[in-house]
C-alpha cells in the first residue's frame, strides 16, 4: 500500500501517516460474515481516504460584505487564469453573484488580455488595464471599482513563477495586505507530484491560505497531490478542475475523490451529469420512437450530441468503475471523441429524407455522404450498422421481451423494464457517495471494479470489457 502511495506521488510522510493509520483500524477488526478480509481492508482504506481528504466538502465562503475579495495565488502554469474565470462564472450562473475579475500579473505577456478574453467568453467584467500600475495598486483600485459598481465578487488573478522564488511570495503578501481578501486559494496543477508539499507549505507559510483549487483533475495523476496538500496544510480542497471548457469545474466530494483515486469511478456524477444535459423531453420522445420502431438517424445525431454535452465518450467511461485500469485497451480501440464527432458529420451530410428512411442509401448516396463529411462509406456503413442495432435491440425491449438492459433495471430493484428518469433520480438520492450497491456488502460499501480481487462482479454488466455496460453508443461486439 505504501509503494502503491509514493508511485501516485503521495509525499512519503504522508504515505507513512496514512498506512499507519490503517494498520491501527485494520489489526483486530472483526470480520463481518458477509464480507471477506480483504473487502473489509478496502473499505478502511476507503474511510482513511476520506478521512484524510477531508470528510466534508466546502465550498467558497462568501459571508462577509460585498465586494467579496477572492485572491488566486499559485505557479505559472497551474491554470491560474482560466480557474479564476471558471470561477467567476460558476458564481455568476450558479449562486447569481455580480462578479468582476481583476488580472494582476503585470510580468507575463499578454496575460491581462487572456483574462479579458476569458472574461468576454464567460460574460463576466473584467478590469480595465492602465499602463505603469504595481500588481497592490490593480487590488486597490478594482476593489474600489467592485464597491462603486455594485459588485458582490472580486477576483485577484496574481502572477504566477515556472518556480517558487523568494520576489513571487513577497509580491503576493503586497497585494494580501493591500487587498485584505476574504478567501486566498491556492490553484495547482493535480499532476505536481512530489513537490505538491512543498508548493502548499511555501504559500501557507507566506500568504495564509484558505483553501486549494486543483486542476487538470481529468489526467493521468492520481490524486496524490490531493492527499498531499490536504495532508500537509490542513486546507479544504474546495473545487476541482475536470477540463478546459469554463463549465469544467466542481466542487470537492473526499468520497468521489477516493473513489476515483482507488478506481472505482464515480457514478455520482454520471447521474448528474445526466440530468443537467439531457433533455427529458426529448429523450421521452426518442424512447417512445424507440419502442414503436422509428428511431431514425436524426434522433440518433441528438442522442450524440447529449452525450457530447457530457463530456464525449472519454468522460463518460472515466466515471464508470474499473475503467481506470483499462486505459491502454480502450486508446487502442479507438474510443475518442472525434469518432462521436465524425459520426454526427456524417448525419449532417445526409438530406432530411435520408436521415428518415436509411435503406434509400445506396452507393452513389454514400460516396456522396462520405465527401461532404470527410469520412469514408466504409465510415457510413458503421453508423447505419450501430443504428439498426440499436433500433432492433429497442424493437425487442419495446415488445416486452427481456433486452440486455433490463437485467441493470432488475439489479436497481424497477423489476424487468428499464427505469423511468423519475425512478433514476430517486435511486441516486438513496445512493450513499462511491457506492453501488455491491450484493453481500453493508450499505455504504463503496462498489468496487468487477475484475478487483475477491470483488463480486457487478449486476447487468456484461461484454468482454470488465465493468463498461454493453449499450454504449459506437461499442461493437469486438470492443
Amino acid at each position: 500500500m505504501r509503494r502503491a502511495l509514493l508511485e501516485a506521488d503521495v509525499a512519503l510522510d504522508v504515505a507513512r501517516a496514512f498506512t499507519d493509520n490503517i494498520k491501527k483500524q485494520a489489526i483486530g477488526v472483526e470480520v463481518m460474515k458477509s464480507v471477506t478480509p480483504g473487502q473489509m481492508v478496502v473499505k478502511i482504506v476507503y474511510d482513511q481516504l476520506i478521512a484524510t481528504l477531508g470528510a466534508d466538502s466546502q465550498g467558497i465562503d462568501l459571508n462577509a460584505a460585498p465586494p467579496v475579495a477572492i485572491m488566486m495565488v499559485g505557479l505559472q502554469g497551474s491554470g491560474k487564469t482560466t480557474t479564476t474565470a471558471k470561477v467567476a462564472r460558476r458564481l455568476a450562473d450558479r449562486q447569481k453573484k455580480k462578479v468582476l475579475m481583476a488580472s494582476l500579473d503585470v510580468r507575463r505577456p499578454a496575460a491581462m488580455e487572456q483574462l479579458a478574453v476569458l472574461g468576454r467568453e464567460a460574460g463576466i467584467d473584467t478590469l480595465p488595464v492602465v499602463e505603469g500600475q504595481q500588481p497592490p495598486q490593480i487590488a486597490k483600485r478594482a476593489i474600489e471599482a467592485a464597491r462603486l459598481g455594485g459588485y458582490d465578487v472580486v477576483l485577484l488573478d496574481t502572477a504566477g513563477r515556472t518556480t517558487l522564488d523568494d520576489a513571487m511570495m513577497s509580491e503576493a503578501a503586497e497585494v494580501k495586505r493591500a487587498a485584505n481578501p476574504h478567501e486566498v486559494l491556492l490553484v495547482a496543477d493535480a499532476l505536481t507530484g512530489q513537490d505538491a508539499v512543498k508548493l502548499a507549505h511555501a504559500f501557507d507559510q507566506r500568504v495564509g491560505l484558505t483553501g486549494i483549487v486543483l486542476t487538470r483533475v481529468d489526467g493521468d495523476g492520481r490524486g496524490g497531490a490531493a492527499l498531499s496538500m490536504r495532508a500537509v496544510t490542513n486546507k479544504p480542497i474546495k473545487l476541482i478542475g475536470t477540463g478546459e471548457k469554463l463549465d469544467a469545474l466542481e466542487e470537492f466530494d473526499p468520497a468521489r475523490v477516493a473513489g476515483r483515486i482507488l478506481g472505482m469511478g464515480d457514478i455520482v456524477s454520471l447521474v448528474e451529469k445526466a440530468a443537467a444535459n439531457i433533455d427529458a423531453e426529448k429523450a421521452m420522445r426518442a424512447a417512445d420512437k424507440m419502442r414503436k420502431g422509428k428511431f431514425d438517424l436524426g434522433d440518433l445525431r441528438e442522442q450524440l450530441q447529449q452525450m457530447q454535452g457530457m463530456g464525449g465518450m472519454s468522460g463518460l467511461l472515466g466515471m464508470m468503475p474499473g475503467v481506470a485500469k483499462m486505459k491502454n485497451q480502450i486508446a487502442n480501440a479507438g474510443l475518442d471523441d472525434k469518432l462521436v464527432k465524425r459520426q454526427m458529420a456524417i448525419i449532417d451530410s445526409m438530406t432530411p429524407q435520408e436521415r428518415r428512411n436509411p435503406d434509400i442509401l445506396k452507393a452513389s448516396r454514400k460516396k456522396r455522404i462520405a465527401s461532404g463529411s470527410g469520412t469514408t462509406p466504409e465510415a457510413i456503413n458503421k453508423l447505419l450498422k450501430m443504428h439498426r442495432g440499436m433500433s432492433d435491440m429497442m424493437k425487442m425491449m419495446g415488445s416486452g421481451k427481456r433486452g440486455p438492459l433490463a437485467s441493470l433495471g432488475q439489479a436497481m430493484g424497477f423489476g424487468s423494464a428499464m427505469p423511468s428518469p423519475e425512478q433514476m433520480a430517486e435511486f441516486a438520492k438513496k445512493m450513499p457517495p462511491g457506492a453501488g450497491g455491491m450484493p453481500g456488502l453493508p450499505p455504504g460499501m463503496p462498489t468496487l471494479p468487477p475484475n478487483f480481487p475477491g470483488a463480486p462482479g457487478l449486476p447487468g454488466l456484461g461484454g468482454k470489457f470488465p465493468g463498461l455496460p454493453g449499450g454504449l453508443p459506437g461499442l461493437g461486439k469486438k470492443k
